[in-house]
């Protein structure tokens, strides 16, 4: 479970690296006075949706794989000085955008339903990628324990509110059908009159766009670290350069395979593809922070953890049921009548039947089982909303981290496991810890 989770969030950087790098095309030939697309090479002997060609986006990803592989404190000064900048050019898009606001373009507020709301917010969750990677810079770190969820908490409630804002601003400027999927603040700022200004957002967009892909190959590529550190991945991408202190390895491999989805694949395809990953990464972590809270091997009690087990697959089955309903598009409020209690229900038992084996010593998620119960059902639902092309692509991926696992890295972590308690035994018996070697017999 832990290495299907790890690749699909491997996979999910990747996907987001080529994503954010396809975008930053589209923004610099604004910048350029070109359209979004003017950039991109068509190939009409590929499949349509792997047509438009992107060599700038693999530039862009290559620039960033020398500076992220030099220095990460040198990274990290960049990269803070690119947000200083950054959000001075949202304060402009919200001041300057809202003086062309036209309250008349939100009277249809929602065009397609509830439906499109949560299809859209299964499509556009790949917006909230990237806040784990704080995580990943534990051991450069001065202290971690609270330095890390200050830092994941505060990023992700400031960057909630200015989506919203910025969401709002671009909704008053043009009609929802007029917003353009490439480079949306660039054409609002120039169909409003404004075209000195869709320099100003270009520019801006260009120097956020360049931090995301900064944070996440530094972020991805010690992922790959940690993972290749226990032989399920080669362990020479865990190697460090004895002088930048970073795995050069891993962030150069990782982002060749970014370089390569940016090249081909449309964004859409990246976007749905990208969106399953994260919800399904989001709904395991949920899942391990039940396990984590109620279960401790040779504590919990073996009808503890059968009723934890229960409880969690009961959770689990009927969030499916909900969202299979709703994807499947059933009519009526019957079926969410016994699915949703259901739910419920099952939250209530782990909260009233099953003991909590483990405390948090200095930071926890709050209402625990029933911010992760609810995360799951949340996070499920929204996969229910997502095109079957895009499951068909995840269920291949999927299937080949589990090809992969069980012929390949499943024997090299045991074989490297066995290593180290190998070693281990042998340097207490060098230095001479008698309880752990069997004493001598027949004089030898």
């Amino acid at each position: 479970m832990a290495f299907v989770a790890a690749g699909n969030i491997l996979l999910e950087y990747c996907i987001g690296g080529a994503a954010v790098a396809r975008a930053w095309t589209s923004y610099f030939a604004t910048l350029l006075n070109h359209q979004p697309s003017d950039f991109r090479i068509h190939a009409p002997a590929l499949s349509p949706h792997y047509s438009e060609l992107d060599p700038i986006a693999v530039v862009v990803i290559t620039l960033i794989c020398a500076l992220a592989v030099l220095s990460t404190k040198g990274s990290s000064r960049f990269n803070y000085l690119l947000s200083i900048l950054h959000l001075a050019v949202v304060a402009f898009i919200i001041v300057a955008g809202l003086t062309k606001a036209d309250t008349s373009n939100m009277r249809d507020f929602a065009p397609f339903g509830a439906r499109g709301i949560f299809a859209a917010s299964a499509v556009l969750f790949f917006a909230y990628i990237g806040f784990d990677a704080v995580s990943t810079m534990a051991e450069e770190t001065r202290n971690p324990a609270r330095d890390i969820p200050v830092g994941l908490v505060g990023s992700m409630a400031v960057t909630t509110a200015l989506y919203c804002v910025l969401a709002v601003t671009l909704c008053l400027m043009q009609p929802y059908g007029a917003i353009d999927k490439d480079a949306p603040f660039s054409v609002a700022f120039a169909d409003r009159g404004m075209d000195w200004a869709k320099y100003v957002v270009a520019f801006g967009a260009l120097k956020g766009m360049t931090t995301v892909l900064l944070v996440s190959a530094v972020g991805q590529a010690r992922y790959l670290t940690h993972i290749a550190r226990t032989h399920m991945m080669p362990p020479w991408l865990a190697r460090v350069h004895p002088r930048t202190g970073t795995p050069v390895n891993a962030t150069v491999v990782m982002l060749f395979a970014t370089a390569v989805i940016a090249f081909f694949t449309d964004l859409g395809i990246l976007a749905n593809l990208l969106s399953i990953s994260t919800l399904f990464i989001f709904m395991l972590v949920a899942v391990a922070l039940l396990v984590r809270r109620y279960y401790v091997t040779g504590e919990t009690t073996a009808a503890n953890r059968n009723k934890l087990v229960a409880c969690i697959a009961a959770i689990l089955a009927t969030s499916v049921a909900t969202a299979t309903c709703w994807g499947l598009n059933v009519d009526g409020w019957v079926p969410y009548a016994v699915t949703v209690p259901a739910w419920l229900a099952s939250t209530v038992c782990l909260w009233a039947l099953v003991p909590q084996a483990r405390t948090p010593k200095l930071w926890g998620a709050p209402l625990v089982p029933w911010l992760p119960s609810a995360s799951i059902a949340i996070n499920i639902f929204l996969l229910g909303s997502i095109d079957a092309k895009s499951f068909e692509r995840f269920g291949i991926w999927s299937a080949a981290l589990l090809v992969y696992y069980l012929f390949v890295g499943l024997h090299a972590s045991y074989d490297e496991a066995k290593a180290i308690a190998a070693e281990a035994r042998a340097g207490k018996v060098e230095d001479g810890d008698a309880g752990q070697v069997a004493p001598p017999t027949n004089g030898k």
